[in-house]
């Protein structure tokens, strides 16, 4: 079995003495994608940022191309390869969008022309400033310039949250695009679990820190009874009555 590029083993973490993950163990291989569902407050963005070095891991192994990195920092993980598009966006709200791109960029496939075809929205707006953009364009921004980085995995948490559909259906096309073009590996975290179960290959759900059910994402979709019990979704077709 080929190495993985990412691999958390038996992994407890939390904030100082709180415990928040407990027993995490999940890989996601090079070029693979992964989706982390459960319900609100069950530790999905705190195991986003244990990935990228932010909490404190008091039991178990996080690994990166077979390397043990849990004591490693933040900069270090993203010098290595990982990627991260925040909540928060987190952009620079007085630099130009190209200016914003270019402070992060890094040699690679992810140059301004790619970035460019990738959400031609942001060509459009390279003159404007951040925070003259919608949020929908700041959206797409913030991955933009984690992709400039030309990280080997890309971490989004809750990239679709608050935005409209149209600007939804931009964002889910540029996923799948960067990732069946390109063949970057991301882990989605995502409220919206229909979307996120279409965009990858797998997933797992969370419920109390711990993983309570994994399975192929395509297997899971169709799987409505797991969806409701575990977090509460009703797939469309089994709502409508079909």
């Amino acid at each position: 079995m080929a190495e993985a590029l990412l691999a958390l083993e038996d992994v407890r973490a939390g904030y100082g003495d709180a415990i928040v993950l407990d027993g995490i163990t999940l890989a996601v291989p090079d070029g693979g994608s992964l989706a982390i569902l459960g319900r609100n407050g069950v530790g999905k963005s705190t195991l986003l940022l244990t990935i990228m070095g932010f909490t404190r891991v008091s039991r178990g192994a996080v690994m990166w191309r077979g390397r043990d990195i849990t004591r490693a920092g933040p900069h270090w993980r993203a010098r290595k390869g990982l990627g991260w598009v925040a909540q928060e966006r987190d952009i620079f709200p007085s630099l130009s969008v190209e200016e914003n791109l270019m402070v992060a960029s890094r040699p690679g496939r992810w140059d301004l022309g790619a970035i460019y075809g990738l959400f031609p929205r942001l060509r459009e707006r390279r003159a404007s400033r951040g925070n003259h953009l919608s949020g929908g364009e700041q959206q797409m921004l913030a991955i933009a310039r984690a992709l400039m980085t030309n990280p080997m995995l890309l971490l989004l948490d809750e990239p679709l949250e608050g935005l409209a559909p149209i600007i939804v259906e931009e964002l889910t096309g540029a996923i799948r695009r960067m990732t069946a073009d390109e063949g970057t590996a991301f882990v989605l975290v995502e409220q919206h679990a229909e979307v996120a179960l279409s965009l990858s290959a797998e997933a797992i759900v969370l419920e109390r820190g711990s993983i309570a059910h994994r399975a192929r994402s395509q297997d899971l979709l169709k799987d409505a009874a797991t969806l409701e019990r575990l977090i509460g979704l009703r797939l469309a077709e089994e709502a409508s009555g079909f």
